[in-house]
C-alpha cells in the first residue's frame, strides 16, 4: 500500500495527499477528510522516514546522560520520554560515561531535532557544539549559567538549607557536612545553604568535607572521623549514596542512628526509604525538572524564541527515621 493507493481511493491527486500527509495548511479540510478516510479503509501507515525527509526533522529527541546508576536519571528520563510520546516524538539517549574526545554521535541534525541535556560533564563543549550546528537545546540540572540556553535545576540552595534547619530544629549545634565533588554546582549549592542555615542559627560549620557519590565513599569519611574521635551529632550528606555509607560505618562501630547521630541524605534514591533506619532526604522534582524540560524543547524546535532563562524548582524535605532530637549528654 503507497501514496498512490490513497489517490486513487480518495479520488484526489498524489500532491493533495501528499499535502495533507504533510498538514499542509492550504488543503481543503473536505479533501483532507477525503484522504484521511481513505487512509483508514486502506490501513495504509505513512512511512516516517520519508515523511521526515520531506519535513526536514527527524521526530527524534536526544538526550545526553552521564550515567544510568542513580534513580533521579530514571525518574527524570522516564517522564521525557513519556511526554515526548505523547508529542509524537521518539527518545534517543547517549551514555557519555567517559566522553573524553567530547564528541558525541547524536549531535547532528539529521538525527534529531533537539538535545536535552542531563547532569552533562562536558557542558561547555557540548553547548558550544550544539550551538555550532544550530540543535535546539536546554539543560536539565546544569553545572553553569549560558547567557543563550534555557536550563531546569532544582534549587539546591534550598534543599541544603532546609535539611541543615531541619537538624537544628531537633537541637543539634555539632552539624557536620560531606558533599560529593565541589566541581558540581549542585554540591556546592548545597553547602551553601548548609552554611547560611548554620549562620542564621548563630551556629558555626563543625566540619565541611567533599567526596565522591558513593556509598564508599560515605563509609570512607566516617571510618576516618571514628577513628579521629571528631564526631558531631549530625551529619548532612549532599547525597543518597554517601549517607548509607556513613550510617553502614557508624552501625559497624555500635553508634546507633538516629539515637546518637542523626544523618540527612540528597536525592530521594529509589531505596533510602525501604531500609532501616529509612533515610531523611531531600528529594529533587523530577517530574517538573522533566516536564518543563521538553515543553522549553518543542517550543524551540517550533521556532519560538525563548529567553535564556533559569527556572528554578523546590525540592522536597521528607524526614523519616535517620533523624532525632540531639541526645543531652
Amino acid at each position: 500500500m503507497n501514496i498512490h493507493d490513497v489517490a486513487k481511493k480518495s479520488g484526489l491527486s498524489v500532491v493533495t495527499v501528499s499535502r495533507v500527509l504533510n498538514n499542509s495548511p492550504s488543503v481543503r479540510e473536505g479533501n483532507r477528510r477525503k484522504v484521511l478516510q481513505a487512509m483508514e479503509e486502506l490501513n495504509y501507515h505513512p512511512n516516517s522516514a520519508a515523511r521526515s525527509l520531506v519535513r526536514g526533522k527527524t521526530g527524534v529527541i536526544g538526550m545526553s546522560i552521564t550515567n544510568f546508576n542513580d534513580s533521579f536519571y530514571d525518574r527524570v528520563i522516564r517522564v521525557v520520554n513519556r511526554k515526548l510520546a505523547e508529542q509524537g516524538y521518539f527518545l534517543a539517549l547517549s551514555i557519555a560515561e567517559n566522553d573524553d574526545d567530547g564528541v558525541n554521535f547524536l549531535f547532528q541534525k539529521d538525527r534529531v531535532d533537539g538535545i536535552i541535556l542531563l547532569s552533562p560533564l562536558e557542558e561547555k563543549e557540548y553547548v558550544e557544539e550544539l550551538k555550532r550546528k544550530n540543535i535546539p537545546v536546554v539543560l536539565l540540572d546544569n553545572q553553569f549559567e549560558h547567557e543563550d540556553v534555557p536550563s531546569v535545576l532544582v534549587d539546591n540552595y534550598q534543599g541544603g538549607y532546609e535539611a541543615a534547619g531541619h537538624l537544628i530544629s531537633l537541637g543539634h549545634t555539632r552539624i557536620a557536612y560531606i558533599g560529593g565533588p565541589p566541581e558540581f554546582l549542585s554540591v556546592t549549592e548545597r553547602k551553601r545553604g548548609y552554611v547560611q542555615a548554620l549562620d542564621d542559627a548563630g551556629l558555626s560549620p563543625f566540619a565541611t568535607e567533599y567526596c565522591g557519590f558513593t556509598v564508599s565513599s560515605g563509609y570512607e569519611m566516617a571510618q576516618r572521623r571514628i577513628r579521629e574521635d571528631k564526631l558531631p551529632t549530625a551529619i548532612f550528606c549532599g547525597d543518597d549514596f554517601i549517607a548509607l555509607g556513613v550510617v553502614q560505618a557508624l552501625r559497624e562501630e555500635g553508634i546507633r542512628v538516629p539515637q546518637d547521630i542523626s544523618v540527612v541524605g540528597f536525592d530521594d534514591q529509589q531505596f533510602v526509604g525501604e531500609f532501616y533506619p529509612r533515610l531523611t532526604t531531600v528529594r529533587q522534582p523530577e517530574a517538573q525538572m522533566g516536564n518543563i524540560g521538553v515543553d522549553i524543547l518543542l517550543k524551540l524546535i517550533h521556532g519560538e524564541v525563548m529567553p535564556p532563562a533559569v527556572t528554578k524548582l523546590a525540592p522536597q524535605l521528607l524526614i523519616r527515621e535517620s533523624t532525632a532530637s540531639v541526645r543531652l549528654t
